[in-house]
């Protein structure tokens, strides 16, 4: 599991270069369009390889529509509207923000989800990290680029959208039967179903296709969206939402480091020293996953159950 927590990392890591490049040659919502078609494609190959069977009950593809629109439509689109007007480093540094939506929503509805004092800390540490790494005093109000603040707007969108479809994932679907890679080709072709529908009031402006544009665009699809959808899900099921959701906490540092390395995007002080806050943050958080918080009263609690997500 901690390998695929690391090629989920890499892989949505990468997610905003390769948007970066597609959204020189495409719209955002054509380049939507085409990360889900290919998506969809690569997870539909692997359904019939390995001989999987789709999912036939009404109310489970009810429930995916759902997750399409909020872990794949609605924040695909409104990251790469945001791209435009951001560097990707920044936009993937916004990305971190998942988990503590998610910790949030998880709190309210699955109280088996909730954090021990010790994880909620290691979670905050890691949050105090992505401040550091957004710098937020350098881009808030930023007056050369009037449409900062409302790309920014749209990336913390983005971030709510993920933490409220991992919670949702979990309460009404993981618990169904299916495994990963079922659940994964169900909402991503259900997301592109909805797109390619988007596509003709939406999509229609000339497209400017390059070698560079197409291997993106490929990579963010197949990669990006359909095999880390299955790796996500898999962490999903073993480790729970907040945990699971803690992927977006590595993103941005690989994100940062390929817009710097490939797109020549400048590194500032705070963005090394933010990546470090953050992975202290994670380890911390992992490794306290089985100590719990002592009850209010002091009384230690008979019956205590070993923590399933580590």
């Amino acid at each position: 599991m901690g390998l695929q927590f690391l090629l989920l990392s890499v892989a949505w890591g990468s997610s905003f270069l390769f948007m970066k490049v597609s959204l020189t040659g495409l719209s955002p919502v054509q380049l939507v369009v085409g990360r889900l078609f290919f998506g969809a494609l690569a997870l539909s190959l692997v359904m019939v390889f390995t001989k999987r069977k789709w999912i036939r009950e009404l109310r489970i593809w009810a429930h995916l529509v759902v997750v399409a629109l909020l872990l794949c439509v609605l924040p695909f689109l409104l990251y790469a509207w945001a791209e435009q007007y951001l560097s990707s480093g920044l936009a993937s540094i916004y990305n971190a923000v998942t988990p503590i939506m998610t910790l949030l929503v998880a709190a309210a509805a699955l109280p088996g989800e909730r954090l021990n004092r010790w994880q909620t800390l290691g979670i905050l540490t890691s949050a105090l990290g992505v401040i550091v790494l957004s710098a937020p005093w350098r881009y808030l109000g930023d007056q050369g680029n009037p449409m900062s603040l409302p790309a920014q707007l749209a990336c913390l969108g983005s971030a709510v959208c993920y933490g409220v479809a991992y919670v949702y994932l979990r309460r009404f679907i993981a618990h169904r039967g299916y495994d990963s890679t079922v659940l994964a080709a169900g909402q991503v072709s259900v997301a592109a179903v909805i797109m390619l529908l988007v596509l003709p009031f939406a999509g229609a402006q000339s497209i400017q296709l390059s070698p560079q544009i197409g291997l993106s665009i490929l990579l963010l699809g197949a990669v990006g969206t359909g095999f880390a959808y299955i790796w996500n899900t898999n962490i999903l099921l073993a480790w729970g939402a907040p945990i699971a959701s803690m992927v977006t906490y590595l993103s941005p540092v690989i994100g940062v480091a390929l817009g710097m390395i490939i797109l020549a995007e400048p590194l500032h002080w705070n963005e090394p020293l933010g990546g470090l806050v953050v992975i202290i943050g994670i380890i911390a958080t992992k490794l306290t996953a089985g100590i719990s918080s002592p009850p209010p009263s002091g009384k230690v609690v008979a019956d205590q159950r070993s923590n399933s997500r580590s």
